[in-house]
């Protein structure tokens, strides 16, 4: 069972501001890479399907 406010550790305050005061680079982190996978499938499809058809009359 978790603590009333009133009698947390200041510790855990400023673990938390810690935590928080560096920032959100691990998000930043993953959205890069799941962007970068996007944008290699898409680069993939276009030169391995699109290109090999050549162009559409």
């Amino acid at each position: 069972m978790s603590k009333p406010l009133s009698e947390r550790d200041a510790g855990d305050d400023a673990a938390v501001e810690e935590i928080v005061g560096r920032g959100p680079g691990g998000a930043i982190v993953l959205a890069s890479i799941a962007t970068a996978i996007v944008i290699g499938c898409w680069f993939a499809f276009y030169f391995i399907v699109f290109l090999p058809r050549g162009v559409i009359q």
